[in-house]
């Protein structure tokens, strides 16, 4: 397989091979949890690759793995009709399908379900579209709601600040988790998402630690331009600007002493976007994370998943 359209491919057709190979990769690395994505990296790809939850389940704890979290990627995706908000039906849909990965997800023992917002419209959109306190109080009463029914099953709902997503800008986040009650949102901050939306990963985390929930450990080589085409092309327009964990600009230093000092998250997720050797690179990552987290003085230190 030479390209990722082709891997998705050959999950979506043969799950078992794909689940087989990609948890004996993880096993392999070092890693101790996983965080569940999009097709066919979910809930469902996984448990029909072992044919049911449980098997599923076995074939984690045997090779000494464990669910951290799973990332709900539909509202993200799917986003609102022009640059706006869902419609009642779609947000209905989002609800019972949020609702069946946090049982899913608890089931499998973690507490974490993840989101993004929708994507914001490019800079040229006419007529334009502002995400302003409307747009934000929907998103933010969507969220509200959506927490309320995860935490029912035990499972904390968390923002991640996806780049040129409605939650990306400085601003973005601190007006939304200003908005969504903390009782029932939580926040997953991505330091190269955060940076290349312009942000200081480290200062945006100072300001909200105690919503910090779970965190994603990437790293980028600096901010996007403000008037970059944001269509289906995006998120691979981001990987121009994603690099190795260490090679970029995020100062991890400052991130891991803010995670440790004030946090009280159970997992912090390295992520890697699409590279040919990923057991070299999960290790190499790993291994970075770890470098880092050494540095600090020794109380409540563990090791990123």
């Amino acid at each position: 397989m030479t390209s990722e359209d082709e891997v998705v491919a050959f999950g979506n057709a043969q799950p078992r091979p794909f689940w087989d190979r990609m948890l004996d990769t993880l096993e392999q690395s070092g890693v101790t949890g996983i965080e569940m994505t999009f097709a066919p990296f979910g809930a469902d790809g996984l448990i029909a690759a072992y044919g049911s939850h449980e098997a599923a389940k076995a074939e984690l704890d045997r090779r000494g793995l464990a669910i951290a979290s799973g990332f709900f990627a539909d509202i993200a995706i799917e986003g609102g009709p022009n640059g706006g908000w869902a419609e009642p039906e779609t947000e209905a849909r989002w609800l019972a399908k949020g609702e069946e990965l946090a049982k899913a997800l608890a089931g499998w023992g973690a507490d974490v379900m993840v989101i993004g917002l929708p994507m914001r419209t490019s800079w040229d959109a006419q007529p334009p579209v502002f995400v302003g306190l409307d747009l934000a109080q929907k998103a933010a009463d969507f969220a509200n709601r959506l927490g309320a029914v995860t935490l029912r099953h035990g499972v904390r709902l968390a923002l991640h600040t996806e780049a040129h997503s409605m939650f990306c800008q400085p601003r973005d986040i601190d007006l939304l988790l200003l908005l969504t009650d903390p009782v029932y949102v939580g926040f997953c901050p991505d330091s190269a998402h955060i940076l290349l939306s312009g942000g200081d990963p480290a200062a945006i985390v100072a300001r909200h630690a105690e919503r910090v929930v779970i965190a994603h450990w990437k790293d980028a080589t600096g901010p996007m331009p403000i008037n970059i085409p944001i269509d289906h092309a995006i998120h691979h327009a981001h990987r121009a600007y994603f690099c190795a964990i260490g090679d970029g600009k995020v100062d991890f230093d400052a991130w891991a002493e803010l995670m440790v000092r004030r946090t009280s998250q159970n997992w912090a997720i390295l992520e890697i976007d699409a590279v040919p050797d990923p057991l070299t690179e999960t290790r190499k990552s790993l291994e970075f994370a770890r470098a880092v987290l050494e540095r600090l003085t020794p109380s409540r230190v563990g090791c990123p998943a």
